[in-house]
């Protein structure tokens, strides 16, 4: 008896867990070669609102503060890579208008999780870029964004990457650029 309740709940579950994927609204964004580049194009006019930003400030995943929300209030357009073992990957989103004013976050999860913001509960780690609220000493911040993540283990990670803008803003477009690095 117990062997056959054990059976169905296999059964039961098991399609939940062996087919998970990313919804539908993330693009899948396909590495071929540890060394390599890819750049895709990107639509705010695409994405949505999300409401709730509290995710990014909570001290489970700390992508950004709350002080700096504003900056991510408008459409987000979401996309996903696989990040190999053993290298660096380098993002970087640029407006096609050099006067946009783009944000980016991305967090690093688990190869076999998708969890989608704002329903993370937690990252191993997330990174983002947005606009500076003021000057930096000798440094020049120009329209393009960038984040970074190092893998030195021999696991695969899920990355997505998540691209956004200040409060009222709903369309762009933009090119997105995943770099690997071996």
């Amino acid at each position: 008896m117990k062997k056959l309740f054990f059976l169905i709940i296999i059964a039961t579950t098991t399609p939940y867990f062996s087919f998970a994927q990313w919804p539908s609204n993330v693009a899948v964004i396909s590495m071929d070669e540890k060394d390599s580049v890819v750049v895709v194009q990107g639509d705010l006019a695409k994405g949505s609102l999300m409401k709730d930003l509290s995710w990014a400030w909570s001290s489970s995943n700390a992508c950004f503060p709350g002080t700096q929300a504003s900056k991510f209030k408008g459409n987000h357009v979401f996309f996903a890579v696989t990040m190999p073992p053993r290298c660096e990957m380098f993002i970087s989103v640029t407006p096609t208008d050099a006067n946009g004013d783009l944000s980016i976050y991305a967090y690093r999860i688990g190869a076999a999780d998708y969890n989608l913001v704002p329903e993370l509960g937690s990252c191993i780690t997330c990174e983002a870029d947005h606009k500076w609220d003021g000057n930096w000493k000798n440094r020049v911040q120009t329209s393009e964004r960038k984040v970074s993540f190092q893998n030195p283990g021999t696991e695969n990670y899920n990355i997505l990457i998540g691209v956004s803008v200040p409060a009222g803003v709903t369309t762009g477009q933009f090119n997105l650029k995943v770099k690997v690095r071996s």
